[in-house]
């Protein structure tokens, strides 16, 4: 997991921001967001409430969050309040808390980047050519990324 860098930035109770938050550390939110979060770590604390998608390393939930989630690491508080899909490596839920949305695990690590940036242009490696016998005999294995696919459905 990543190092804490220095304290963490917090929004505090009372403080309602609207749009989009980006750090490469912590952020504590005990006010209201609406809109994406993109962080290191993300703590929602019991007054805290969060509308948007959250993408973090780690989300520990104590308040109330409404939108989808994509973290490696995902706790969720007997008190907190979870609304939309979790897309986790790790999910641990307390008893008592609210989740009504999808679960799924992923081995996909979640990419955090500290200031959003142009899309890169993808690498295109050249294919080797392959027989039609060849290709009949590739293995797949559901779920796992084929190269030269642009996605995976599952």
């Amino acid at each position: 997991m990543a190092e804490k860098k220095g304290v963490p930035s917090i929004i505090s109770r009372g403080l309602t921001i609207t749009g989009n938050l980006v750090s490469d550390g912590e952020l504590q939110i005990d006010g209201r967001v609406e809109g994406d979060i993109q962080c290191v770590s993300l703590i929602v604390g019991l007054g805290g409430e969060v509308v948007g998608e959250v993408r973090a390393t780690a989300l520990r939930l104590h308040g109330q969050l409404t939108g989808q989630v994509r973290a490696e690491s995902v706790f969720l508080a007997a008190t907190a309040r979870m609304v939309g899909d979790v897309h986790h490596q790790s999910l641990a839920i307390e008893p008592g808390a609210f989740l009504q949305g999808m679960c799924r695990r992923s081995d996909d690590v979640v990419q955090i980047a500290a200031v959003p940036s142009a899309p890169a242009e993808p690498e295109i490696e050249p294919e080797p050519a392959q027989s039609a016998a060849n290709a009949d005999s590739a293995h797949l294995i559901p779920g796992k990324p084929v190269r030269g696919l642009m996605g995976v459905a599952s």
